[in-house]
């Protein structure tokens, strides 16, 4: 169980988690990095504003990365590219070239 003192966007606080102190640490530096990702755009001024937008982006970030996830799984674990066709004719020309030199 670790401990997370939490300085940002104007309030201060301290939570007890499940997760170990090292853990919480890279957590709040991430969430910090995108904060201060947001704090450049101009039209946003608040800190409400700020963290809101923040956990949008991190809900996106999460999405994405659930969705590549799962087409993953649905195309037996390969991941999909919209290269594939340019990568089955350079196979196919590698193999070609291999099966002439034996």
């Amino acid at each position: 169980m670790g401990k997370l003192k939490v300085d940002l966007l104007g309030t201060s606080f301290t939570i007890q988690a499940n997760e170990d102190t090292e853990y919480l640490d890279k957590l709040l530096g991430y969430y910090k990095q995108i904060t201060q990702d947001i704090e450049k755009i101009d039209s946003v001024k608040t800190p409400l504003q700020i963290a809101i937008l923040s956990g949008i982006m991190l809900c996106d970030e999460l999405y994405k990365e659930k969705q590549r996830k799962i087409t993953m799984q649905n195309n037996g674990g390969q991941v999909s590219t919209e290269n594939d066709e340019e990568i089955e004719l350079r196979t196919k020309q590698m193999i070609e070239k291999i099966s002439k030199v034996l």
